[in-house]
């Protein structure tokens, strides 16, 4: 079984038990999150009828927040003496999947 989920304007394939990071989200460590699958399949022969699904609920619990790894960022223009350097670490959360309810 697996899903299509859409969260932080990137979707993602997801399958239940699977670890992944994703945008930061409000919702404290140890929450329950639920998000609407894009789409969703099944590979069980008792959930042929709802085999390729576009209506299907994942839930997910947040394991932890935590930052990605730092971006440098470096501008130059040569023979102008201009150096410019910034850097960014993205905010992400760490979401474990429980479980696809097929609808």
């Amino acid at each position: 079984m697996y899903a299509i989920i859409e969260t932080g304007g990137k979707q993602y394939w997801v399958v239940p038990g699977e670890i992944l990071q994703v945008e930061k989200l409000t919702a404290k460590e140890g929450e329950e999150v639920s998000f609407k699958a894009l789409w969703s399949a099944s590979q069980d022969e008792k959930n042929a009828s709802a085999a390729k699904s576009p209506s299907a609920k994942v839930t997910a619990r947040i394991v932890r927040h935590l930052r990605g790894p730092k971006i440098i960022v470096f501008r130059k223009k040569t023979k102008k003496a201009y150096e410019k350097g910034s850097g960014h670490r993205q905010e992400l959360t760490e979401i474990e999947v429980k479980n696809i309810q097929l609808a």
